[in-house]
């Protein structure tokens, strides 16, 4: 098992530190998976336990400028380790001016991450700052509890209002309730709400769009046939959602989310070479 990667273009290194970042703030411990191809970042606490989840992937090839792995086994040629995503992002915010940042997986009293960060330096001997960061390696037997979550069989899907305004409305309702309702329709309309016995406040977004979803099999979500007009709704915690769109460092170009009705919110966010999913259970 093996594992080398370099990055020597600043802005690539800034945009990959701004989504650990992203991260960070979504999952206090989340998996990694390594394949030739690409890296996930994974948060599966169980959706049925009341926990979010997430799913994050990205092309390697948009980030590093050298990438080689070696999986656990020709046939599984990848690797899975658990970490704490905080840590991985404190050490690239001490690259933000590196001439490089080479991440190699080494075994130092245990597997680890080492970021070797190339800074700048006067003399022309160069600065080299590391950093080990230590992972839990993902036995192969377990691979399958980190498969890519399937997007649920919604009633409404809708394209999501300008982040920010979403942002500063939920923040002024946490203070409210614990809990956010979300409801939309497929004549692109939503509405945020909380519902306490002392007050009720509704933010209502107009105008939004609802994405096209025909899938290549033929086979359309439960939104087939349903009234334009009626309103799908989930009751979520809203702390979830805060944390989602306080940790927004990754300007989406797409941004949407999906409702099955009392049972699951589900967003997507889209970047040029990023994409996010975060699912958030409803409460009964």
């Amino acid at each position: 098992m093996r594992f080398r990667a370099k990055i020597v273009d600043l802005a690539c290194l800034n945009h990959f530190s701004r989504i650990i970042n992203t991260i960070a703030k979504l999952a206090k411990t989340c998996i990694l998976r390594l394949t030739v191809c690409k890296l996930y970042f994974i948060l599966s606490d169980k959706v049925a336990n009341g926990g979010a989840s997430m799913w994050c992937e990205l092309s390697q090839g948009n980030f590093f400028d050298e990438f080689q792995m070696e999986g656990v086994a020709a046939e599984h040629n990848e690797i899975y380790l658990e970490f704490v995503p905080e840590n991985l992002w404190r050490a690239l915010k001490t690259a933000q001016s590196a001439k490089a940042v080479k991440i190699k997986l080494t075994n130092k009293h245990g597997p680890c991450l080492r970021v070797a960060v190339d800074l700048p330096s006067l003399s022309s001997s160069s600065r080299i700052v590391t950093h080990d960061i230590p992972m839990g390696v993902i036995p192969r037997r377990m691979w399958n509890d980190f498969r890519e979550p399937s997007v649920p069989d919604f009633d409404v899907s809708i394209y999501l209002p300008m982040l920010k305004t979403m942002k500063s409305v939920v923040e002024r309702m946490k203070n409210l309730s614990n809990f956010i309702v979300i409801e939309a329709n497929l004549s692109g309309e939503m509405n945020l709400k909380i519902e306490t016995d002392l007050v009720s406040v509704t933010t209502h977004f107009k105008d939004l769009g609802n994405p096209p979803w025909a899938s290549e099999d033929g086979c359309q979500s439960s939104a087939q046939g349903r009234e334009l007009e009626s309103m799908a709704e989930a009751c979520i915690d809203i702390k979830k959602l805060q944390q989602l769109l306080a940790g927004q460092q990754v300007n989406p170009t797409k941004a949407l989310c999906n409702i099955v009705h009392k049972k699951i919110v589900h967003f997507i966010l889209l970047h040029e070479e990023v994409s996010l999913q975060y699912f958030i259970p409803a409460i009964a």
